[in-house]
């Protein structure tokens, strides 16, 4: 049975999570067979910042591939970002790719003053040649030296865009190396038919083919009595910028909830439409789940 490429998100959207057990999970991550450790951005909500986080999980790994899923440029100066990014991809020693996208919160734009005008593709581009600029070493500023430090990879950090839109993805093309993607109900043909717009894409545009990758969130029968029960807590506390309703009408679909042998069925159909790599999204702060997830080898 073939699979693809297995990475694992940090816990960093449940409650109260804490630095001991973020520490736990990414050391656990780093001495697994996993191939990638990846956490994502919020503004208006509990979850630790993801730059600042960056440098932790740096000091804390040192094989694994680090992933952002996904940072929103909007929300950020673009030579203030550029600058985190290369110092996390020089404290990585080069591990680091960025996934970036949009957003789609508008509490989270406005909790920095950001304008929520910008949620464009073509404001993502702009910033997208902004960060490249400064990772080349251009003075952009005026000032006296160029904002650095250089990047650990000459040119920075791969790019991926994280979008479910075809327009977004096709756009992205110009720029990105690959797709940073999220099926929230498991729908392989919809996931399929994103793959082959990134793919007809990247091609218009004579790039390389693109990194395919997608990512849902899990939950173990080995690990909890009530696995689908645990994807829908975590998500009436995660998605809280969305009527309650609509969350329980989304959870009983969403995600993956069942024994780590079915776990490893679904992720070979992901391969059979074309994943290089899927990132599971836990949705407890267990590390046992992490023990579980070794045996899908």
């Amino acid at each position: 049975m073939h699979l693809p490429a297995v990475g694992v998100t940090l816990p960093v959207m449940e409650p109260d999570i804490d630095p001991a057990t973020l520490r736990t999970w990414a050391e656990a991550i780093d001495a697994g067979p996993f191939s990638s450790l990846a956490f994502g951005e919020r503004i208006a909500f509990d979850n630790p910042d993801l730059l600042t986080l960056l440098g932790a999980v740096a000091a804390w790994t040192e094989r694994v591939p680090i992933t952002t899923t996904v940072v929103v440029p909007q929300l950020h100066d673009p030579v203030l970002l550029a600058k985190a990014l290369a110092t996390a991809d020089r404290l990585c020693g080069g591990r680091l790719s960025v996934g970036l996208g949009v957003g789609g919160r508008e509490e989270d734009y406005a909790a920095v003053s950001a304008d929520w005008s910008t949620r464009r593709i073509a404001d993502l581009d702009e910033r997208v040649d902004t960060m490249r600029r400064v990772w080349a070493g251009e003075n952009l500023t005026g000032a006296t030296r160029a904002v650095g430090p250089p990047p650990h990879r000459p040119g920075g950090p791969a790019l991926l865009i994280g979008s479910h839109g075809r327009r977004t993805v096709a756009a992205a093309a110009a720029w990105a190396d690959g797709l940073a993607g999220m099926s929230l109900d498991l729908d392989l043909a919809a996931t399929a038919e994103l793959f082959d717009v990134a793919r007809a894409a990247w091609a218009d545009a004579r790039r390389p083919a693109p990194r395919l990758t997608t990512s849902f969130w899990f939950a173990l029968a080995e690990t909890t009595d009530d696995p689908r029960g645990q994807i829908h807590r975590h998500l009436r506390h995660y998605m809280n910028w969305i009527p309650a309703e609509y969350v329980d009408a989304l959870a009983p679909s969403a995600g993956f909830a069942g024994t780590v042998a079915e776990l490893r069925e679904l992720l070979a159909r992901f391969a059979e439409v074309g994943a290089d790599e899927v990132q599971l999204i836990p949705t407890s702060d267990d590390p046992r789940q992490l023990d579980v997830l070794t045996e899908l080898r």
